[in-house]
């Protein structure tokens, strides 16, 4: 990362403060722990699995993608909360396989008005379907009129969305995230190609991860470290319907993308099944920590 990709020390919030001093804690631990269990998979990056069990000599599990391993409960409890709104499912029921782009910053994920605006119309004239999950509070840049203009193409939900199962139905085919970890695994568990858009701690590397490494994903163009969503510099409409048409168009480059997403996403089902690799990590966890057990 660069130098400019981090907020001035001065104006961090007490919140973040607060973070950082539970992560220098968090640290700490990890040095005086016997290994690490990590919401991963061997197969997503064997490089970096290898690289800390063998260069830097820590243990380590790797046991996920954890939200595989309770899907079905996660599933149901999204499927019973989702019965109680106005269904966003239903709509994707009528949109056709893999044409629909589903847009979320996750929970903590604050834009800008001018961002929201700017948001809005590159979804717009993408031409592509779409969902565009927003937190309550923070809507208000989306134009009025909006919902309107593109109704039976683009659903805006203003409320909880219901992610593992939009996430997993038949017509999303891409993923727009901030590239937080869990939203992350969820999509390529998923089997899903992605735009990238971060704003803030691990996600700009989780973003290298899925555009560079994985070549799963396709970047907007932002470049700018801060939880501040008025210090970061507004992403154009033109930048978003560019990544859009990118990720979701029919060229021989968006296609040979999906194909890579949906092999990963087989890959990580496959590593929480019985003999695979985070099956195996799980038992070798338990059996270690056994052993410390009896020998302590």
């Amino acid at each position: 990362m660069l130098p400019s990709q981090f907020s001035d020390p001065k104006k961090i919030s007490p919140i973040v403060a607060g973070l950082n001093s539970m992560f220098e804690q968090a640290l700490e631990v990890e040095r005086k722990s016997m290994g690490m269990v990590f919401n991963s998979f061997y197969e997503l990056e064997p490089d970096y699995v290898e690289h800390f069990r063998n260069v830097m000599g820590r243990k380590a599990w790797h046991i996920g993608p954890l939200m595989i391993c309770n899907r079905e409960d996660s599933l149901k409890s999204s499927t019973e909360e989702s019965s109680r709104k106005e269904g966003c499912l239903k709509w994707l029921d009528d949109q056709r396989p893999g044409s629909v782009l589903y847009v979320c910053f996750g929970s903590m994920g604050d834009l800008s008005a001018a961002q929201q605006r700017e948001l809005a119309l590159g979804l717009e004239a993408s031409g592509h379907p779409f969902v565009l999950a927003v937190r309550n509070e923070s809507g208000e840049g989306i134009p009025e009129g909006f919902d309107e203009a593109v109704e039976g193409r683009g659903l805006v939900i203003r409320e909880w969305a219901p992610q593992l199962l939009i996430l997993n139905h038949r017509a999303v085919g891409g993923f727009l995230t901030h590239c937080g970890w869990n939203s992350s695994l969820e999509g390529i568990s998923a089997g899903l190609p992605f735009v990238t858009w971060p704003y803030t701690r691990e996600q700009f590397y989780n973003e290298r991860l899925l555009v560079d490494l994985l070549e799963i994903g396709v970047a907007v163009g932002s470049k700018v470290y801060t939880m501040n969503p008025e210090e970061r510099p507004v992403v154009e409409a033109e930048k978003l319907e560019a990544a859009v048409k990118r990720l979701m168009g029919d060229s021989e480059e968006a296609k040979e993308r999906r194909r890579r997403a949906r092999a990963l996403g087989d890959k990580a089902r496959a590593a929480v099944d019985l003999g695979g690799s985070s099956y195996n990590d799980l038992s070798n966890l338990m059996q270690e920590i056994m052993r410390a057990k009896r020998g302590s």
